[in-house]
């Protein structure tokens, strides 16, 4: 549709005619015009009105139903966000849980300080084991 208006220094003007027209315009065109043919082609053009504006508003029905299901499906999926979520956080709760009972104990630290022999034969040897017969 271009009905594009020129705005010069003495007014404005269209620079081009509008390609739409409305119901009433038609009717008027049949109005005054007098040929067999022109009158049926304005009749053709306001009947054709006539189910565009029918069409309009089985669309605006369709479009309050659309509206509807949209906001319930909103509504759902903000309901299952929130559930999964949850369902997510309550998951990595488990899984740390898990984590922490697979976790293997922290080796036994070495005292600090003076070390007596009977301590040592209280405590397991270490992983290093001197090899017989040898001398430290």
């Amino acid at each position: 549709m271009t009905a594009y208006t020129l705005k010069t220094g003495r007014g404005q003007h269209r620079k081009y005619l509008p390609y739409v027209f409305t119901e009433q315009g038609a009717i008027m065109a049949a109005m005054v015009l007098n040929s067999a043919r022109a009158v049926e082609v304005s009749v053709y053009v306001v009947r054709a009105f006539v189910r565009l504006r029918e069409a309009a508003v089985q669309h605006k029905d369709l479009a309050q139903r659309l509206a509807s299901l949209e906001e319930k499906t909103e509504h759902l999926a903000t309901q299952h966000e929130v559930f999964s979520r949850n369902t997510r956080n309550q998951l990595r709760q488990v899984f740390d849980a898990l984590r922490e009972l697979t976790k293997p104990p922290d080796p036994p630290k070495r005292p600090i300080g003076f070390v007596t022999p009977e301590d040592k034969k209280d405590k397991p040897s270490s992983t290093k084991e001197k090899a017989p017969g040898k001398k430290v």
